[in-house]
């Protein structure tokens, strides 16, 4: 009887750890489209031509409630530094989940690194590896950037924070935080130079 006792309670507790996270991810998907190759927030409102002025506004109000706060996790830097998104808020902020042995993620790494050239003195760019210890680790991460070439900025999520925080079921995946830490877009899958712009200046206008 303890033993199927104990097989029950476990399952219970890995679900309540899928619905939590499908709870997070719920979040940050809400009010959200696709257009372009991002998902971009929806800020419309219906209105009439009858609305009066103080709906409007009440409107707008809703809109700025259901906002998606980013969510705030901590990774390592190149020196084993930790290192909290928030601390970044203040600034526009790119989020890119990577990793070495996927060949998206190789791709579209040139076309960041141009960006980071273009943008990198008004946005903040954190090109976040997973890293897992197993198919990932820092060394053949940092190997990788080093025999690449790139300087954007690297950091190790050796703790899987950042993974678990946006829900990161597949890679390349991209988000675009405003200055003031709302989630503007994101993107999942591969982006080429002209989608990645289009993200950024959706921060950064």
């Amino acid at each position: 009887m303890n033993k199927y006792l104990k097989f029950i309670l476990l399952a219970v507790i890995i679900v309540a750890g899928f619905v939590g996270i499908k709870l997070v991810y719920d979040n940050l998907s809400k009010d959200y489209k696709p257009e372009n190759g991002l998902v971009v927030e929806d800020t419309s409102t219906e209105t009439t031509e009858t609305n009066a002025t103080t709906d409007t506004e009440a409107a707008k109000e809703e809109d700025a409630d259901e906002v998606a706060k980013a969510i705030d996790f901590t990774v390592q830097d190149r020196d084993g530094n930790s290192v909290d998104l928030y601390s970044k808020i203040g600034k526009p902020i790119v989020i890119n989940f990577w990793a070495s042995w996927c060949s998206p993620c190789k791709a579209e790494l040139p076309d960041f690194q141009l960006a980071y050239e273009e943008y990198g003195q008004e946005v903040e760019f954190m090109m976040v590896n997973l890293t897992d210890g197993r198919s990932e680790t820092v060394e053949g991460a940092s190997g990788f950037i080093n025999a690449q070439g790139y300087t954007f900025p690297v950091y190790f999520d050796v703790n899987q924070e950042g993974a678990m925080a946006y829900y990161v079921a597949s890679i390349p995946t991209t988000y675009f935080i405003d200055a003031d830490g709302n989630i503007v877009a994101y993107a999942q899958g591969m982006l080429d130079y002209d989608t990645l712009k289009q993200g950024i200046d959706m921060i950064t206008e």
